[in-house]
């Protein structure tokens, strides 16, 4: 990874630790969508596009041929830049460990977010096809009883049993929604987050960027996420006082199966 240029910041092995433990802490429960489809690579930063096994037809170079162009999905590159103190980083050497990294836990948010916006509902500039925006079927209102939450789940449910689709399913929860589900106890005692959990048999996600809830079937072979770069820090430059870095990564996604999710909104 000599592109991030590394080793030529101003940071000790100490702060270089540091800076990546807070990174970790905040991304790993952020990353919603990494969690509910398949993941793949990272296959490097020169990692530029992924193969769609499709072609498209066009004009061909000269009379008496034909020609097809083959169809690809290019990745897309996500950037965020944020700034330590050098005074910071000297105490993370003096094994201080109330640090000030407000502006990477701001950037590692925003790249989270952007993420997850992208695979749930899509990013148009970048030709990335959302799995709500995808899906074929009805959408399912929730309401706002959090307690009816599992009934309506379960519709969703029953509309990919209907086509076929097995489980078992995941539940990625805008936050909001995941906040309401969590609190949330029906009558008889039964907390709906546990309720849910039954009906799903899968995972249920908080997911920071979704408007309000997706269901997707975790059969495999639906949802593809490949990374290039996999999140990671990098330099840009620095003066007396100030560290200029950034939090980094390259991916692309695809969705194979438009009718192996259902989304739900409030």
């Amino acid at each position: 990874m000599n592109h991030l240029l590394r080793s030529h910041a101003p940071l000790t092995e100490t702060g270089w630790a540091r800076i990546h433990d807070e990174a970790r802490q905040r991304l790993i429960p952020s990353l919603a969508a990494r969690r509910l489809v398949d993941f793949t690579g990272p296959v490097g930063w020169d990692h530029s596009a992924v193969n769609l096994g499709r072609t498209e037809e066009i004009t061909g170079p000269a009379e008496g041929l034909t020609a097809r162009r083959r169809k690809v999905l290019a990745l897309v590159e996500l950037r965020a830049e944020f700034t330590v103190s050098r005074r910071e980083l000297m105490d993370a050497d003096r094994g201080a460990r109330d640090l000030d990294l407000e502006e990477l836990d701001q950037a590692a948010r925003r790249l989270a977010l952007a993420e997850n916006v992208a695979v749930f509902h899509g990013w148009d500039a970048a030709g990335v096809t959302g799995i709500a925006e995808a899906s074929p079927h009805a959408t399912v209102a929730l309401g706002g009883d959090f307690a009816h939450y599992p009934r309506h789940v379960a519709r969703a449910v029953e509309t990919l049993m209907t086509e076929g689709i097995s489980g078992p399913y995941g539940l990625a929860l805008g936050p909001d929604e995941y906040t309401g589900v969590v609190e949330t106890t029906e009558h008889g005692g039964l907390v709906v987050f546990d309720h849910l959990r039954q009906v799903l048999g899968g995972p249920i996600v908080w997911a920071p960027g979704v408007k309000g809830a997706v269901l997707v079937s975790m059969r495999g072979g639906d949802f593809f996420f490949e990374s290039g770069q996999d999140l990671s820090v990098g330099y840009s430059d620095h003066d007396a006082d100030i560290v200029h870095l950034y939090l980094e990564e390259s991916f692309v996604f695809h969705v194979a199966s438009p009718d192996a999710a259902v989304a739900m909104h409030s």
